[in-house]
């Protein structure tokens, strides 16, 4: 086994004395422990190093991209939690294969385990994981980003019995407007998206506000932040203004005033 917390001492550097796919098997393999520091501290953070700084080739990521994709339908939270992030690393280093995305799909509008922090387990965070994927994936140009935000509200109005916290409605909130940044959307393509939620939240349950709804509404005013503000993409030094802002903002107060009959 190689010394992991050594080479993060070392500023991440490849050991040398073994062959790159096998150090990156190993931390693959890794990926799926319930331990978080062999999960997070070490395998995580030095293979997105890795992903991020170029060490692997196109070939080397697409076959870890593979790899991944399988792990949504693993039995063990973390290892399907922790998929989505090295797929984010991936998508954004500029590998994409379109097959990764359907399994995504149905492994995030439908996993059932949201918490955020486990004292045993260490960060799952299966909905903020899974929001920077959809936002890579929202951002690139083989995937449409109308898909990514169809994604992105059915996750948060799927019934759950978790409220969200550590600022994971934050980090789909930005994914959606990452994605909104997108030139081609049209703005019945940039609101539409929007029509299940005015939908679900007119008909409220008569045990009154649930969880899903809460996240709902929490990541939609993070999103009005973002269309108000701009954000950042990427290593942008400067904000990236969503071109349909003032639409996606008027659909958005149409959708919170539902709940919040106090907005204007």
């Amino acid at each position: 086994m190689t010394d992991w917390a050594q080479v993060r001492e070392a500023g991440f550097a490849v050991p040398e004395g073994r062959p790159l796919d096998e150090l990156v098997a190993e931390l693959a393999g890794m990926l799926r422990s319930p331990d978080p520091v062999v999960r997070d501290r070490h395998a995580y953070s030095i293979l997105a190093t890795w992903i991020g700084r170029g060490v692997l080739s196109a070939d080397e990521l697409r076959a870890l991209g593979d790899e991944m994709v399988p792990r949504f339908t693993d039995p063990e939270i973390q290892a399907r939690t922790f998929a989505p992030l090295i797929l984010d690393s991936i998508v954004t280093a500029g590998v994409f294969e379109p097959s990764w995305v359907p399994p995504f799909e149905r492994w995030y509008v439908a996993e059932e385990d949201l918490r955020g922090y486990d004292e045993k387990l260490g960060w799952l965070h299966a909905l903020a994981h899974g929001a920077d994927l959809l936002g890579a994936l929202g951002q690139h140009a083989a995937v449409e980003p109308v898909q990514m935000l169809r994604l992105g509200i059915g996750r948060l109005l799927t019934p759950t019995q978790y409220v969200l916290r550590d600022m994971e409605d934050d980090r789909l909130g930005y994914a959606l407007a990452a994605t909104l940044t997108r030139d081609e959307l049209t703005g019945s393509d940039a609101t539409d998206w929007l029509d299940p939620a005015i939908r679900q939240l007119s008909n409220p349950p008569a045990e009154g506000i649930t969880p899903e709804v809460t996240n709902t509404v929490r990541t939609l005013r993070a999103l009005y932040v973002f269309a108000d503000h701009g954000l950042r993409v990427g290593d942008a030094k400067k904000l990236t203004r969503i071109p349909q802002a003032e639409q996606v903002k008027t659909k958005l107060a149409d959708v919170l005033r539902i709940v919040t009959p106090y907005y204007l």
